[in-house]
């Protein structure tokens, strides 16, 4: 019996954690990068020319780094350099 309690045990654990991936693949797909609205350090991704990745950016509303943010809602987000953008800003 335990080894029947086992398999099921892990059947829940696997239905579980699929369902965690697919519902955090859906809230990705409800992002979108959002360029000029980070602090310093405080982007998700590439910040530009001689930065590589996450928290890289190294100033304010750096035009070229980018945050993630609920889609539609970028260009709505003011900053004291304007408001956010879909693309880079020069």
């Amino acid at each position: 019996m335990t080894s029947t309690h086992a398999a099921i045990a892990a059947s829940l654990a696997l239905a579980f954690a699929g369902n965690a991936t697919v519902s955090h693949a859906a809230d990705t797909a409800k992002m979108e990068k959002c360029y000029g609205v980070s602090l310093a350090g405080k982007n998700d991704c590439k910040a530009g020319a001689g930065t590589s990745c996450a928290g890289t950016s190294r100033t304010d509303y750096q035009g070229d780094a980018w945050k993630l943010v609920k889609a539609g809602t970028c260009t709505q987000i003011k900053t004291p350099k304007g408001p956010g953008s879909l693309t880079p800003k020069v």
